[in-house]
């Protein structure tokens, strides 16, 4: 991997919660898509408390990559939700250019380079994967797409944010958007990505492009019902919060406080 002084710097953050092996392979299919690409990068691993082989898969990656310093890991005792590894990932980033993505399978790293070309040709503050581009490639079910739709339908009706689809786990951020917006999120799970784009279209980054992707549905996941009505009860609470008490007008530092909670922290950089 040549020295890449001159490039922009790019931080792919890939949270990781019960991946088991599936994040030895996603990681290593990263590494083959940036290697190939315009960017000083680097990949940053938060294992969020994994109760399988996540950690030792991430690490086996890296070993298996070359031990490269473009490669961290970290992990810690607690389990904090999807929304706080991004926030404790992106802490440890030195990317002008930031991109969340998954550490599964059903979003193929090929997806990383689509949404820095949006990001970057459309000069936009965010870009985002979306389902509903016309020119994604999605294998998807249909009770999966169905609830999705009637989501993202909720979502227009109370926030009218011009976005067709906030949920895809696939975006790139200028950096400036995430330092001023982390501050003020509360959302750790599953209302994460929605509450991110409310609070940045509040804060003015109004040119937030949908991205095609391409999404393997692996069929292995489900949405349970009482992830469904946590999902509801996070989204009013984000409108009542907005809109009530003009909560995100203001840094809260609510996710720095939750790093208090950590009994370890273990890194592998």
């Amino acid at each position: 991997m040549n020295s890449s002084t001159n490039l922009q710097k790019l931080s792919v953050v890939v949270p990781a919660y019960n991946k088991d092996t599936e994040v030895f392979q996603s990681i290593s299919q990263m590494v083959n898509q940036l290697k190939h690409m315009p960017y000083d990068w680097e990949i940053i691993v938060v294992d969020d408390a994994s109760r399988d082989k996540t950690l030792r898969e991430a690490v086996k990656s890296k070993r298996f990559n070359g031990n490269s310093e473009r490669i961290k890991i970290y992990s810690y005792d607690l389990n904090q939700g999807k929304g706080f590894a991004l926030y404790y990932g992106f802490t440890k980033s030195q990317g002008d250019t930031i991109v969340f993505t998954d550490s599964d399978l059903d979003l193929p790293a090929t997806n990383i380079s689509t949404l820095l070309s949006y990001l970057t040709k459309n000069s936009a503050d965010v870009a985002i994967g979306s389902k509903r581009h016309k020119l994604s490639k999605v294998n998807y079910p249909f009770l999966r797409k169905l609830q999705s739709k009637a989501y993202q339908i909720l979502i227009h009706l109370l926030f009218k944010l011009n976005i067709s689809d906030t949920q895809v786990g696939a975006k790139a951020f200028r950096r400036e958007v995430l330092d001023n917006t982390f501050p003020r999120l509360v959302v750790k799970t599953f209302a994460f990505d929605l509450e991110l784009m409310v609070v940045a279209s509040l804060l003015g980054y109004k040119k937030i492009i949908e991205a095609p992707i391409t999404l393997n549905y692996n069929f292995s996941s489900t949405i349970h019902l009482q992830s469904v009505i946590k999902i509801l009860q996070d989204t009013i609470a984000i409108y009542y919060r907005k809109n009530f008490l003009k909560f995100y007008d203001y840094d809260q530092g609510s996710f720095e406080k939750a790093k208090s909670h950590f009994a370890v922290e273990k890194s592998f950089v």
